[in-house]
């Protein structure tokens, strides 16, 4: 019999340069996205004492580098993972991707869960300037943990979707005055600051404030630009508006900083 530990999970590491979520049951150990090299992201597990040879699923969001530079070399080097994705994420990956053994390629529709024993998948679109951008929300249990970043807003069926669940990697891409100030062409500052770009600090505050619930716990903020964000600005500006509103930052619930290049310690759900 399995001992259940209940879900783990860390986010190895998150940017707008490079993305990587680990979460395990005890009957599966499964990755969301790969943005990095295969050798960088050996080194992301092995940091939390986990090995790239014990996953078996990587669930991908989008085609955006940042989210798929790995999925090659992984497919390659570890004939046994699965890959999940939809039809038109798979026909949008660029070439430098390379070739992926068909056996290993697995089609997972926007808007339907996938049951993988103790771990059942969620699936949901946002919007995104990717082909068919959707993100995932993992259960176990009764414990249910949320992964959204890549959308230019949050929209009421999404925050219905994973609302009041145990813990959350929310977006803050960017501060509007560092993006407005910085040295992003205005054509991309237009693009991320767009419905299909990506969530600023209060974007993300103001989409925790509509999901948060009595079971939520733990909220970590992810895919901070490197340009346009600093950790200590994004956590001050989520966690004030989140007091101001009269929730109990450090009490009913905590926020945690991601980092662009060090795995977050795992934690159970």
């Amino acid at each position: 019999m399995v001992e259940d530990f209940g879900m783990r999970v860390s986010v190895l590491a998150s940017s707008s340069s490079g993305n990587a979520t680990y979460i395990e049951t005890p009957k599966h150990k499964v990755l969301v996205d790969a943005g990095f090299s295969g050798k960088k992201l050996e080194s992301l597990l092995a940091s939390i004492d986990r090995k790239m040879s014990d996953v078996d699923s990587l669930f991908l969001t989008h085609e955006h580098t940042d989210h798929i530079k790995g999925v090659g070399v992984l497919a390659r080097r570890y004939p046994k993972l699965n890959i999940y994705a939809n039809a038109p994420t798979f026909a949008a990956l660029p070439s430098s991707v390379g070739n992926l053994p068909a056996d290993q390629l697995k089609i997972f529709e926007m808007g339907t869960t996938l049951s993988l024993d103790d771990l059942d998948i969620e699936s949901f679109g946002v919007s995104h300037d990717a082909a068919a951008p959707q993100f995932y929300q993992f259960h176990h249990d009764d414990k249910a943990f949320a992964v959204l970043t890549d959308t230019g807003y949050v929209s009421d069926a999404i925050a219905g979707t994973i609302r009041d669940a145990d813990a959350y990697l929310m977006e803050c891409n960017h501060d509007l005055e560092m993006l407005r100030m910085g040295p992003y062409p205005w054509p991309l500052k237009q693009r991320i600051l767009g419905d299909t770009g990506h969530l600023s600090n209060e974007d993300g505050a103001n989409a925790i404030m509509d999901m948060i619930g009595l079971r939520t716990k733990r909220i970590y903020l992810g895919h901070l630009s490197p340009h346009n964000n600093m950790k200590p600005l994004a956590h001050m500006t989520v966690a004030s508006m989140l007091q101001q509103q009269g929730l109990a930052v450090g009490h009913d619930f905590d926020v945690y900083d991601t980092d662009p290049a060090i795995a977050d310690p795992l934690f159970v759900v």
